[in-house]
């Protein structure tokens, strides 16, 4: 069968994005970095200018986004919101962390599902030339979050798991290697992806008013055992994991979360110091460049390796 010729995308980016986009760049041929002058009045309010604007017209545009705070939000919109006006062929927003996917929903009358908020804006993005923006998107934090968009907008959502599982297959106890999730929720979310894995499941159980994490079901005695899930903020939760699944016999215990968020800069705990014994820290921990910001800040500090995902997001673009 006659494999259809790539198109030329036209990739824009924040300025916090600027190095992945770069990545994604070097992977094809037919990507190209296009430029935006991100300038402020007096004020704070943005002062936006894109740059060629006449020369996109009838081309394939995208634009990688980084919702990393709500200062960056609004100027980035504004680009986002203006791109598919310029009689664009298509319009491809990317934005591999959705920041606010962990508030999705009420527990109590009064509760602001934020969520739903940053999707039904995102949905509001005008059609271009092409039809409805396509927005791809990476291990969202709960599945039901794909429903909350409207039809103006494709989402695409996009996993890391295959990096995952292509580094793990290179490690020399490839063959010892359990995985294990934090939760139910992470269990549902990402154990089909990794079935041919032996699995482990904790569990959050309440104690008075403490909540202790607890081994649900599985073994991780005499294993390297990789606890998995979306994201990470403080680190509290994986590090209780890992105390769990060592006093279980694991004999080796990493983690792998796509979104390193780390406010605060909580990824300092997991940070290998000098002397440490083997057995307390991390052996690695996984995480891809979703969050630029903590990627400059972890770089080159054991136990975090970041996996790209430039090539995932340049085949994306060609959907």
């Amino acid at each position: 069968m006659h494999k259809p010729m790539k198109k030329q995308v036209l990739l824009f980016y924040c300025v916090e994005a600027q190095q992945l986009a770069r990545k994604i760049a070097a992977q094809s041929e037919h990507i190209h970095l296009q430029s935006i002058n991100w300038r402020s009045f007096d004020d704070g309010f943005p002062n936006l200018f894109i740059n060629n604007a006449q020369d996109i017209r009838g081309q394939h545009v995208s634009f990688l986004a980084s919702f990393s705070s709500p200062a960056v939000i609004f100027e980035q919109l504004s680009v986002i919101f203006a791109l598919p006006r310029l009689f664009v062929a298509s319009f491809t927003l990317v934005l591999p962390f959705f920041p606010t996917g962990s508030f999705e929903r009420m527990e109590e009358e009064g509760d602001v599902a934020t969520a739903f908020t940053m999707a039904h804006i995102l949905s509001n993005i005008p059609i271009s030339r092409g039809g409805p923006t396509s927005l791809v998107i990476y291990d969202i934090h709960a599945l039901q979050e794909r429903f909350y968009f409207g039809d103006n907008v494709l989402p695409c959502f996009e996993t890391g798991i295959p990096l995952l599982k292509q580094r793990l297959h290179q490690l020399p106890d490839a063959d010892k290697i359990v995985i294990a999730f934090p939760d139910d929720g992470a269990w549902k979310r990402f154990h089909k992806l990794l079935d041919h894995f032996p699995m482990v499941v904790c569990a959050k159980v309440r104690e008075g008013d403490k909540r202790i994490v607890r081994l649900k079901e599985g073994n991780p005695s005499g294993c390297h055992v990789v606890i998995v899930d979306d994201l990470v903020q403080s680190g509290g939760t994986l590090i209780e994991c890992q105390k769990v699944l060592a006093a279980h016999g694991a004999t080796k215990v990493s983690a792998y979360v796509t979104h390193a968020v780390f406010p605060k800069n909580s990824w300092e705990k997991f940070v290998h110091k000098n002397g440490e014994n083997s057995n307390v820290a991390f052996s690695y921990f996984w995480t891809t460049d979703s969050c630029s910001l903590t990627v400059k800040s972890i770089e080159n500090k054991a136990p975090f390796e970041v996996l790209s995902l430039a090539g995932s997001i340049a085949d994306a673009l060609q959907i």
